[in-house]
């Protein structure tokens, strides 16, 4: 089945089920390096910002829903229990002030994936276009 005409749906599973993978290291990378959760919900706002300018307007709901899809009630207890599990047994971690946020970087980085696979297919069909 494609979106489109060029966006293979298996793709874009594997592109959110990326993002979320992403987004789950990074955040457990921040839970043992100690770095502030603000920092990284920034720069994915402005990355989404960026994109979100740069794409093409039919698919940006679909990226959005993207990030919604994480939100299930499978992933939400998972990914909170990997944040408060991993800062209670980091020394010098609190699971309160480290343990949350991996669900808000779980939504965010769906939505980064999604739109980064849409502009690479557009980017190659452009490209096959021109050589055509």
């Amino acid at each position: 089945m494609k979106f489109q005409g060029a966006y293979n749906t298996w793709s874009l599973r594997i592109s959110v089920a990326v993002g979320a993978g992403l987004a789950l290291a990074l955040g457990s990378y921040r839970i043992v390096v100690g770095t502030p959760l603000y920092y990284y919900i920034i720069v994915a706002y402005i990355i989404v910002l960026i994109q979100t300018i740069f794409a093409r307007k039919d698919v940006v709901g679909l990226a959005y829903d993207s990030g919604g899809v994480t939100t299930s009630t499978v992933t939400v207890p998972i990914v909170a229990a990997i944040g408060i599990g991993l800062s209670s047994v980091v020394p010098g971690r609190s699971p309160v002030l480290d343990g949350f946020g991996l669900i808000a970087l779980v939504c965010m980085f769906p939505i980064i994936s999604v739109l980064g696979y849409i502009q690479f297919i557009d980017i190659i069909v452009k490209i096959k276009k021109r050589k055509s």
